[in-house]
């Protein structure tokens, strides 16, 4: 991908350093565990996370000089990134007659508190409607690339567009509906529900790429490839199968590898929003 001359997002808030914990959750072990049974559960992670003792900070970060080079690097290629979702998605609103507000992004360390609650960072790459931000540890890429065999730095655009893409359908109301939905809906049709917004929100990742890259040029040879791969690699059945070793489809809050990348593909080659409405189609 093409990023290194492009222009920083000053949405970027970073936390890294910032040590956050909290109490009797048991500490990364216990964390992690509620965030498997949340997951096996099909339940937002943060729902069980949230019923932890009150949050301890303590300030124990490191200036960014003090970091390794790559770990600066990576957070300058997102805030490139998001720079460019807004670039992208400002121009979007406009021609839909409408405007777009950005959303902050944070970068943290193991934990964080946001307005949707405490979260590890097991829990991954997320977006918090409540407070119009995007929560991303960086150490995410590095298992994106280890353990789930999807390297490169479109993989990692992808992950960010993901997130920007959930932020898109708060500002359109979209995530209002489906929450409001779940809230009456049994577990099985909640996880559904969530399906079909995870699979626009890849759709809308799209679109930003097709955007992205006819105004600015930015894809190389082997990105989509790359975006494609992480897709894949964290579908619900490729996840459950590695860590269960069965499938348990009722369980799916995300979409298969095969939902999410067929989605992502709807939305890098039409560039229309129109065709990532997920919640009107038989086939998800």
């Amino acid at each position: 991908m093409r990023w290194s001359d492009r222009r920083r997002s000053d949405n970027v808030e970073d936390r890294r350093g910032i040590r956050v914990s909290r109490g009797m959750v048991g500490g990364g072990i216990g964390t992690l565990v509620l965030v498997l049974v949340s997951l096996y559960l099909g339940i937002d992670p943060t729902v069980l996370l949230n019923q932890a003792p009150p949050v301890t900070v303590s300030t124990t970060g490191t200036s960014r000089e003090a970091r390794p080079a790559e770990e600066n690097r990576m957070a300058d290629f997102v805030s490139v990134v998001l720079a460019d979702t807004e670039d992208a998605w400002h121009e979007l609103f406009r021609q839909a007659g409408s405007a777009y507000r950005e959303p902050k992004l944070i970068l943290f360390t193991d934990a964080v508190e946001s307005a949707c609650g405490f979260a590890d960072s097991a829990v991954g790459p997320f977006y918090c409607p409540a407070d119009q931000k995007v929560y991303i540890d960086l150490g995410f890429f590095r298992e994106l690339k280890d353990r789930y065999r999807a390297p490169g730095d479109f993989a990692q655009a992808y992950v960010i567009a993901h997130e920007v893409g959930h932020h898109v359908q708060n500002l359109l109301g979209i995530s209002k509906k489906v929450q409001e939905a779940r809230s009456r809906a049994s577990q099985v049709e909640g996880n559904r529900l969530s399906v079909r917004l995870e699979l626009q929100a890849d759709c809308l990742a799209g679109v930003w790429a097709y955007h992205a890259n006819k105004a600015r040029n930015i894809i190389e040879a082997g990105d989509v490839e790359e975006a494609l791969g992480a897709a894949s690699a964290i579908g619900d059945d490729r996840l459950q199968k590695q860590t269960r070793g069965f499938v348990v489809p009722d369980a799916f809050t995300h979409g298969t590898s095969e939902q999410r990348v067929r989605w992502f593909r709807t939305g890098i080659e039409s560039g229309d929003i129109n065709r990532c409405n997920t919640f009107r189609t038989a086939e998800r």
